[in-house]
């Protein structure tokens, strides 16, 4: 029996999935999360084989609940996400991640992938896959990548001074130009478009 976790912050699609995959001979559903937070608890409370978690989960997100559970458990993720960001994949590879699905993945797909993966394989979509090898690079330096990062919680700009120990001013231009790069209007789009493309 393969044991799993199942985390989406969307009440209706996680608890379908969960029902639909609970169905199958060989899966049960031994936990259900609806934010990153609970899904690193009930990680660590269940251990389950592996946890099937929505990229784009709040507080945090998916992928960084997978990296918390894989530094302290055994279990195997796959990550479920609505857009292929092909940064993102190379991140969750780096990280651990076992399988890398859209969401648009059938239940009966998504539990031969969890088979697959609970094997010792790894699965990707071949169209995210695709895309990876493709991708533009990013044209942001690392200390841009930091501000928005800082920028990406709604800090004002004193607070991500003082995250990134860089005087106001100097956010204020690191966040300039980088907004200027990304064509944003705001530095929380500028934030936001450099999150979609998983460069932070």
């Amino acid at each position: 029996m393969i044991r799993l976790l199942i985390a989406d912050d969307e009440d209706l699609l996680r608890s379908a999935l969960a029902s639909l995959l609970a169905l199958e001979d060989d899966l049960a559903v031994v936990a259900e999360a609806a934010t990153s937070t609970d899904a690193v608890r009930l990680a660590r409370e269940h251990a389950p084989d592996i946890a099937v978690l929505d990229l784009e989960m709040p507080p945090a997100d998916g992928l960084r609940a997978a990296e918390e559970i894989r530094a302290e458990l055994p279990t195997q993720i796959v990550l479920v996400t609505r857009h292929a960001r092909p940064a993102v994949l190379r991140r969750a590879l780096a990280a651990g991640v076992r399988g890398f699905v859209p969401k648009t993945t059938s239940a009966s797909r998504l539990a031969e992938i969890i088979r697959d993966v609970a094997a010792g394989r790894r699965y990707v979509d071949p169209d995210i896959a695709a895309a990876a090898l493709t991708e533009d690079d990013c044209p942001l330096t690392d200390r841009e990548l930091e501000v928005l990062r800082a920028a990406r919680t709604g800090a004002s700009v004193n607070e991500i001074a003082a995250e990134v120990h860089l005087a106001p001013g100097t956010v204020r231009n690191y966040l300039s130009t980088a907004m200027a790069k990304l064509q944003a209007p705001t530095r929380h789009a500028a934030a936001h478009r450099a999150w979609q493309q998983g460069w932070i």
